[in-house]
């Protein structure tokens, strides 16, 4: 077999950064879950980067996320010039068209994870399980959430954030960058509401700057610059440093209970210095890893990990309970000291059970995955299409109760909220809408009949 052009080694490249990134948020997350029963057979779950705080710098290695919306935004831009140039070939494209199928790849498996999670937190309810006890198993199932809305918006806002690079280049980035700055500032001086919403747009500005960085390198301004970079990875990493070091900003690159400032809620310009120095080392190390996956070998064990990295990413949690209800409700798990030698010493075990409960889930999902895939290529983009107006109001309905489960849990007071779930169905349903047909030979028939 042919060795893949330079193309498909960039492309490789890309997959495999997206699947790392989710596999290290999996990672993660499993690393930092402690359980504890206690006397009354209660399960409670310590936060670890709280009890333990040496443990926030643990998160410099697992806080991966400027990877993934990198990868992405180099993905999109390469998609969205094809359909630029497809939809020239035809005489016009439909921003409309592309973004309901990027919007239907995200959501389909987010809706077909959250109608399995409601339905368990639902038939839970109905057999009489703790309200308490189900608050926190919804904020388990949902907290991998806040991705999702922010993911969505930026994806639907690509036409716009890709012309904003065509015309501008990398001072678009430096122009989302700014703004996020601005708008840390203003959240950091405090004095009223406002200035917290005002703070949220940084979930978009801070992680558009990384996928901003995405069109950039797909239209290749990065590449023979190995110095770009270099920069920007030493100068995020300088600006990290002096921002934890003489700022106000905390090391943990994940929300830690109780601080006053937080990096990631919303992100600040603390992470966006770590997203500016994370992209920069994806990008120096570009060159060296697409000349290692030229290998089909390497290649055939990576590959399955980028197409496995959704179903990763929503379901990786599922596990986790079945483990805690297997083993620590039957009082057969070791139980040391959150953050004692016995624990960490325990941590290989604890997640190898989890990553082998994994893999059968990822088995048993797989006709799930194979048929949303199927739905997801029927959604693909068609020129022309109309109905813009549903397209946002599916996503602004979808946003909202995504945004809200990521932050409260899918069941708070232990029942799930009736109008979260009919907003986010009702999304769903606008964006999965078809789109009109145009029916050239049946408004013929209709004009012969009429004239």
């Amino acid at each position: 077999m042919p060795a893949p052009g330079p193309d498909a080694n960039r492309a490789r490249y890309v997959d495999l950064l997206r699947g790392v990134a989710i596999l290290l948020v999996v990672l993660g997350h499993w690393l930092i879950t402690a359980l504890v029963r206690h006397p009354d057979g209660t399960i409670t779950a310590p936060e670890l980067l709280a009890t333990v705080r040496w443990t926030q710098w643990l998160t410099l290695g697992f806080q991966i996320m400027p990877m993934f919306f990198l990868a992405g935004g180099y993905a999109a831009g390469a998609s969205w010039s094809r359909h630029l140039a497809d939809g020239a070939a035809r005489g016009g494209g439909s921003a409309v068209g592309w973004v309901r199928a990027r919007a239907v790849r995200l959501l389909l498996p987010a809706a077909a994870y959250t109608g399995f999670a409601l339905a368990g937190l639902g038939v839970a309810r109905a057999a009489g399980a703790d309200p308490g006890l189900l608050g926190m198993v919804g904020w388990a199932l949902a907290m991998q959430f806040w991705f999702l809305p922010v993911y969505l918006v930026i994806s639907a806002a690509t036409p716009w954030l890709y012309a904003a690079y065509r015309r501008w280049g990398l001072g678009s980035v430096a122009a989302l960058g700014g703004a996020a700055v601005i708008v840390d500032v203003i959240d950091l001086a405090g004095g009223g509401s406002w200035h917290r919403w005002v703070g949220t747009l940084n979930y978009l500005l801070v992680w558009a700057v990384a996928y901003q960085l995405g069109f950039a390198w797909q239209g290749g301004q990065f590449t023979g610059r190995p110095c770009l970079g270099w920069a920007l990875a030493g100068g995020g990493a300088a600006g990290f440093a002096l921002l934890v070091a003489y700022g106000p900003f905390p090391v943990s690159l994940i929300l830690v209970t109780g601080e006053e400032v937080s990096n990631t809620d919303p992100p600040s310009v603390a992470m966006l210095a770590w997203v500016l120095a994370q992209c920069g080392l994806c990008l120096v190390a570009a060159r060296p890893v697409e000349r290692l996956l030229r290998s089909e070998r390497l290649w055939r064990t990576v590959r399955p990990l980028g197409r496995a990295s959704m179903t990763l990413y929503l379901w990786h949690m599922v596990p986790v309970l079945v483990v805690a209800a297997a083993f620590y409700l039957t009082d057969l798990a070791p139980e040391p000291a959150v953050g004692s030698g016995a624990w960490w010493a325990w941590r290989p075990v604890w997640l190898a059970v989890l990553a082998a409960g994994l893999l059968g889930l990822l088995a048993a999902l797989r006709p799930l995955g194979r048929a949303l895939t199927g739905l997801a290529a029927a959604a693909r983009p068609q020129a022309p299409v109309r109905r813009p107006y549903a397209l946002l109001a599916g996503v602004a309905c979808t946003v909202v109760p995504l945004a809200t489960w990521a932050t409260r849990g899918f069941a708070p007071d232990g029942t799930p909220s009736p109008a979260a779930v009919m907003a986010f169905a009702a999304g769903v349903g606008l964006i999965l809408l078809p789109p009109p047909q145009h029916r050239p030979a049946r408004a013929a028939e209709e004009a012969q009949a009429g004239g």
